[in-house]
């Protein structure tokens, strides 16, 4: 009986210690990817001092986003055109 009360608190403190870290609680998965997304899109770790290499990251990171939807648009016809 013991042992099952110690394998009880041991899980409570590993459920209480991934919940402070963030692990369950917070924002839910689909924002956190979203706002991610969204910061690497816009550059939000781009040099802010320097506009030109800002915009110029934007700008390339946004055109990858258009060819890799492009291409996956592309890969949907082709296999459901049944080649």
């Amino acid at each position: 009986m013991a042992e099952r009360r110690d394998e009880d608190s041991e899980s409570r403190r590993i459920i209480e210690r991934v919940a402070n870290e963030g692990g369950l609680g917070g924002a839910s998965l689909v924002s956190r990817v979203a706002k991610g997304a969204r910061d690497h899109v816009t550059a939000a770790e781009a040099d802010r001092s320097d506009p030109i290499e800002v915009w110029g990251t934007r700008i390339g990171r946004a055109l990858g986003l258009i060819v890799a939807l492009g291409l996956l648009i592309w890969l949907v016809y082709y296999v459901s055109r049944g080649s």
